[in-house]
């Protein structure tokens, strides 16, 4: 036998082959000839229906069901009429039908089916010779051929369909369902002969991964029951899901066919070991969906559970009976279908008179009605009152139109539709059928079917794709409760799919009086300025990582750090550019250090005004007029530098604070030093001869000077030339922990290191003055210049001791530019007021308070006035006292 889909033709199947379906067929036979609804026609379409339940113990059939069954074959039977009855749909043909009852069971639907293709199993036979013999040679008994089915309309389950196309593929028969969504039926290769009317539950779960994306969902779980349905719809959840990306399932469950005591119990916690997958999707019959709803309710679970149901649970009542509160919330598709009018009014006049052609509406009429029509005289059946045949459907009855009525009438009219355009096509102009459609090419007719374009019983268009699949169009509704009860609640229409979600999620309602659409997530969202740590192998679950310091949330993913230049901004989602500070002349750290720079150079001024007028008095001459205006200048130098270091460094700037900033204290200290050596020489050689000692001439005393300030001047123009200064803005002298507090510093470029070095020249001098002090401690008060000398570097070395391990202490600090900047210039500032002070404001005093003691002494010592013979004229070593 040809394998499935290896073929384009339906193969000659061997004999011995066919013998087996024969013997099954005359099986099956009787029971298949005694329970199917026939009709008369010039070509005849089967039908295959649920009219019964699936039997227990040993049965094929078991009870009767009226909306799936009876309502679906009633359906087949009102659009065959309307069809017949339409003089433009196949005029002069009459269409006829073989309608089947499948039980609810695959493997009996298998057996009825095989009825549809006796005719060509009996065709084969009778040209094969030989290939059915009786015992004995006796040829076999000659029937009335059955008749041929064109097509089947059906079935109702997907499994059934499945095992009912696997046949009639084999034999060319086109198969359109009505019901039957599961997504393996849109194989081609494996169904090519199978259609629906129907959308796979492809579509069905594209448009529950939509709704579930549009309610802002990330982790679901998954609950299906076992079989085609349940399981193709949940894969294919799983299959679309995984392809749109940002959806997790967290669990995906399976309700056994069979299950045992306590089995949705055990689904509710296993639902409930990922608390978080608040979203369930479930592909069920009703039953399991029932079963688990109420098992949720015993688990005191109601509200927890955010269903998303497919058709199966749609708009009906019987799955939330006594369970609305658990349903509450929940959210269901449905494909989109109307109410027949046309055929509630076919049906409800049906009875028993006008009905015959049914074998089962007798049935239904005693179920439907609870009566008996004929009485055996038993004890149940005297309880139950005798039916009068009087009855109506509708008015002694509840009757509301099944929902896939609708599928049915639209499923018999595609292949009318198909049959007249093949019709028109080999029997042009003629009416009634022609030699060439009295053998119905299946495959022929197959590509009509697949063709046809029409509006169908609800007004929607009827069509097929190349897997023959309908488009999909679903109806969204939400079980809602009205007036704060469950009970009076129901479902209402949210929204609609058909290729794209349109759904209302202002109108949605959820358990409690939350508006807000429940969550269903792994890990909630990251805050701004965190970013997203994957659980591995789990990727809708994440812990947040704060961006944190100087770095910043690049995506939901990564951070990096900012910029040099930049911080991050306050939520560390992006950077901004860092403030630029400077000590500016309105700063409170600036205060100080300009009011001592202010006053230093108004009192340096004042004394070399009050000295150059009185130039030629004995004070300012025992001075020493031309070391003592150096040493003037140096002092004003040193106070003129307070200016610089608070002005906006620029390169101008920054290059007169390389040549002033040790300029002033080298020049100071060179007089200084020059001063005291000068003092210690002509003691010392006083000591031991009357000669004067070399280089103690003001001229000389002015070369001595200017050469040692000349090394400074040297240095620091050899730096310039070697690195030429310019202003820079340190981002790292203020970047603090906190990236708020953290500023950029405009300054020189100029290290602490050199900026110390500037001053190590000066500092050297200092000491070296200072130990020459000390060694001049000894001199006559005559000389009145040694003493104010020395009482001078003595202070201005503990000044510049207290200023290093202040300047160097807080190279840490946030305020380091204020700090240092203020200390270094406080202590140039102390440094020249100690000398200002100690050295010329005792002589300024004299000069303008006291002018009566500005003469020239004329008692001296011995020793004294050998000295004072030996001085150069116009420079005198000492004073009035």
């Amino acid at each position: 036998m040809a394998r499935p889909g290896s073929a384009r033709e339906p193969r000659l199947h061997p004999p011995l082959l066919v013998l087996v379906l024969v013997l099954v067929l005359a099986q099956a036979g009787a029971a298949g000839a005694a329970g199917s609804v026939r009709l008369a026609g010039g070509l005849t379409l089967g039908g295959l229906f649920p009219v019964h339940a699936r039997g227990a113990a040993g049965r094929a059939c078991g009870q009767l069901k009226k909306e799936q069954g009876v309502h679906r074959l009633e359906a087949m039977l009102y659009a065959l009429d309307r069809v017949n009855a339409d003089p433009e749909l196949l005029p002069g043909v009459r269409l006829g039908a073989r309608l089947l009852d499948t039980c609810s069971r695959d493997t009996y639907a298998l057996e009825q089916a095989l009825s549809f293709v006796q005719a060509l199993i009996r065709r084969r036979g009778d040209s094969d010779e030989g290939a059915v013999r009786c015992p004995g040679g006796v040829p076999p008994l000659r029937t009335a051929p059955p008749e041929r089915v064109v097509a089947v309309v059906g079935a109702s389950a997907s499994s059934v369909s499945i095992m009912v196309a696997n046949v009639l593929r084999l034999f060319a028969i086109p198969q359109i369902s009505y019901a039957s969504t599961a997504p393996e039926l849109s194989d081609s290769t494996r169904y090519d002969f199978f259609s629906r009317v129907v959308p796979p539950d492809s579509y069905q779960a594209q448009a529950m991964v939509d709704i579930v994306r549009a309610l802002g969902w990330n982790y679901v779980s998954t609950l299906a029951s076992e079989g085609n349905y349940g399981e193709s719809g949940v894969e294919a959840f799983v299959q679309i899901s995984r392809e749109a990306g940002g959806l997790c399932i967290a669990q995906s469950i399976k309700i056994p066919r069979e299950p045992k005591p306590g089995e949705f119990n055990k689904v509710i916690k296993r639902l409930m070991e990922t608390p978080n997958a608040r979203g369930i999707i479930i592909f069920a019959n009703e039953d399991d969906i029932r079963r688990v709803l109420e098992a949720a309710s015993q688990a005191n679970l109601t509200g927890h559970f955010l269903w998303v149901g497919s058709d199966s649970w749609g708009a009906k009542t019987s799955p939330i009976l006594n369970l609305e509160d658990v349903a509450v919330g929940a959210i269901t598709i449905l494909p989109k279908r109307a109410s027949i009018d046309g055929f509630d009014q076919y049906f409800m006049t049906r009875s028993l008179e006008n009905n015959r052609r049914n074998i089962w509406f007798a049935e239904f009429w005693e179920e439907n009605f609870n009566c008996k029509l004929i009485s055996s005289g038993t004890q149940s059946d005297d309880a139950t009152r005798k039916c009068t045949g009087e009855e109506r459907i509708g008015r002694d009855s509840t009757y509301e139109q099944e929902g896939k009525v609708q599928f049915v009438i639209d499923a018999v009219y595609a292949i009318a539709h198909a049959l007249h355009s093949m019709h028109q096509a080999l029997c042009p102009g003629l009416t009634g059928l022609c030699p060439a459609m009295e053998t119905t090419d299946g495959r022929m007719l197959l590509q009509y079917i697949r063709a046809v374009r029409f509006n169908g019983s609800a007004g929607t268009p009827v069509m097929f794709n190349e897997n023959g699949d309908a488009p999909g169009r679903y109806d969204i509704f939400q079980y809602q409760a009205t007036n704060g009860s469950a009970g009076s609640g129901g479902y209402q229409a949210v929204g609609q799919w058909a290729e794209t979600l349109r759904l209302d999620v202002e109108a949605l309602q959820w358990s409690g009086e939350s508006r807000e659409v429940p969550a269903s997530q792994c890990s909630l969202p990251c805050g701004p300025g965190e970013r997203k740590k994957m659980v591995k192998g789990v990727p809708c679950c994440w812990h947040c990582e704060p961006c944190d310091g100087y770095r910043f949330q690049v995506d939901e993913f990564t951070c990096e750090a900012c910029p040099g230049d930049m911080r991050p901004t306050r939520n560390h989602t992006g950077c901004r550019p860092t403030p630029v500070v400077r000590l500016s002349w309105s700063s409170p750290w600036a205060a100080p250090p300009l009011l001592l720079a202010v006053l230093g150079s108004m009192a340096t001024t004042t004394v070399v005004a009050t000295f150059v007028r009185h130039n030629n008095t004995p004070i300012v001459r025992a001075s020493g007029r031309e070391l003592s205006y150096v040493l003037l200048t140096g002092i004003f130098l040193i106070y003129a530098i307070t200016f610089l270091m608070v002005a906006e460094p620029g390169a101008a700037v920054c290059a007169a604070r390389r040549l002033f900033l040790g300029l002033g204290t080298t020049l100071s200290y060179s007089a200084l030093l020059t001063k005291t050596n000068r003092i210690y020489r002509i003691f010392e050689q006083g000591k031991r001869s009357v000669t004067p000692p070399p280089f103690i001439s003001p001229t000389s005393q002015l070369a001595i000077t200017f050469s040692l300030t000349s090394v400074q001047v040297v240095g620091v123009m050899a730096w310039l030339g070697a690195q030429p200064p310019h202003s820079v803005i340190d981002y790292e002298e203020q970047r603090t922990v906190d990236p708020e507090q953290a500023r950029g510093v405009l300054k020189c470029d100029m290290s602490d290191l050199s900026l110390i070095g500037c001053l190590g020249y000066s500092l050297l001098l200092m000491v070296t003055c200072t130990v020459y002090a000390i060694k001049a401690r000894g001199v006559p008060e005559t000389f009145n210049e040694a003493k104010p000398i020395g009482f001078t570097m003595y202070t201005t070395c503990i000044i510049w001791l207290a200023f290093v391990p202040i300047f160097f202490g807080t190279a840490q600090s946030a305020e380091k530019i204020y700090i240092q900047t203020t200390t270094l210039t406080v202590s140039l500032s102390l440094s020249a007021s100690v000398s200002l002070g100690m050295l010329y404001v005792p002589k300024t005093y004299v000069i303008l308070f006291h002018p009566e003691q500005n003469v020239q002494k004329r008692k001296r010592s011995l020793k004294a006035t050998s000295t004072v013979t030996a001085t150069p004229k116009g420079e005198d070593t000492e004073a009035p006292k």
